[in-house]
């Protein structure tokens, strides 16, 4: 297949370039049927706004995983949430109701590292440990294609929202991004 052009990338399959992965997203996109590319890019250049802008890539066109550390008494669950880089997750509100918590807020920075095994600014829904959720806004679903992180800050994916909503564990949920005030 044809790889795509978005923003100033050189964009190849991801299974040919698997050391520009995370082992985590390596070993989940071995087993995937859908079309998935990786570029390298800079490091410090990892963040949405600063890669947008060196890349040519608009913000519309990428959407950003954040880790939820839900709580109910003693248990805490790790969620993903995937969202356009335009919205922001609604964490105190769709999510804390749907993980059926008491609180939900952002998991710690090193808890989100060492339990998903992916670069803190490049954690990616692809390749989480199977127990997590993986809340996926309808909006990401229904692109073309988005820019997520590829579990490394040296590289990012590029994957059509069909694949990311049928990700395992992955669930689709509408209203998931708000709009930034």
């Amino acid at each position: 297949m044809t790889a795509p052009q978005l923003g100033t990338l050189a964009w190849v399959p991801a299974a040919d370039r698997t050391d520009l992965l995370a082992p985590p997203v390596a070993a989940a996109l071995a087993g995937s049927t859908g079309p998935v590319w990786v570029a390298a890019i800079d490091d410090d250049l990892a963040d949405t706004a600063a890669f947008s802008e060196a890349y040519g890539v608009p913000a519309e066109a990428s959407a950003n995983c954040v880790v939820v550390a839900a709580r109910r008494g003693a248990e805490t669950t790790l969620a993903a949430c995937l969202v356009l880089a335009t919205t922001r997750a609604d964490v105190n509100g769709l999510v804390r109701k749907h993980l059926d918590a008491r609180k939900a807020s952002f998991a710690p920075q090193d808890v989100a590292v060492t339990e998903s095994g992916m670069a803190y600014g490049g954690i990616t829904p692809v390749g989480l440990p199977p127990a997590w959720p993986v809340l996926v806004d309808a909006a990401v679903a229904g692109t073309d294609l988005l820019v997520v992180g590829s579990g490394t800050r040296g590289s990012k994916l590029l994957v059509p929202g069909e694949v990311l909503a049928a990700l395992p564990g992955a669930q689709v949920l509408e209203g998931l991004g708000r709009p930034v005030a």
